[in-house]
């Protein structure tokens, strides 16, 4: 078993009105390794008091799916034999009402474009190998988002 860590840092800033709504949601993502990503929630839930520079929960979530995407494609498609000398993604998720009240991302389109050196797989293997690695993906396989390769 595997655990993962994350720690979370945000206080009220001086004037700030918790009560009324009114306070950055600004804040600080601390992973191991010590690297510290600066987080906020989405400017389109929460407008001004959102920190555009800052990632949000959501941006996270695409970039989780997208990255143990291609973390899984490279591992698959070296075992197929396979060289790939570079991997881009344009990732985009949807957040849509499940529910009265209750919004879920619920689509993610990954993008993946694979720059190959030696032998190319043709399509057909190409989506074999995404289907693969989709199967394989610990992220994909944590959530109930929809994940499709575009």
């Amino acid at each position: 078993m595997a655990r993962y860590t994350a720690d979370i840092r945000w206080a009220l800033a001086e004037g700030e009105d918790f009560a009324a709504g009114r306070y950055s949601r600004g804040h600080t993502i601390r992973f191991d390794g010590e690297i510290e990503v600066p987080g906020s929630a989405s400017p389109h839930v929460v407008g001004k008091w959102a920190v555009e520079a800052a990632v949000d929960p959501e941006e996270m979530l695409v970039a989780a799916l997208s990255s143990c995407h291609m973390l899984s494609v490279l591992h698959v498609a070296r075992l197929a034999g396979f060289v790939a000398r570079a991997y881009r993604d344009h990732a985009e998720g949807t957040m849509e009402e499940i529910a009265p009240g209750r919004q879920a991302v619920t689509r993610v389109v990954l993008r993946p474009r694979i720059d190959w050196s030696g032998e190319i797989p043709d399509a057909e293997t190409l989506a074999e190998l995404h289907h693969k690695a989709h199967d394989t993906c610990f992220i994909a396989n944590s959530v109930r988002t929809e994940v499709t390769i575009a």
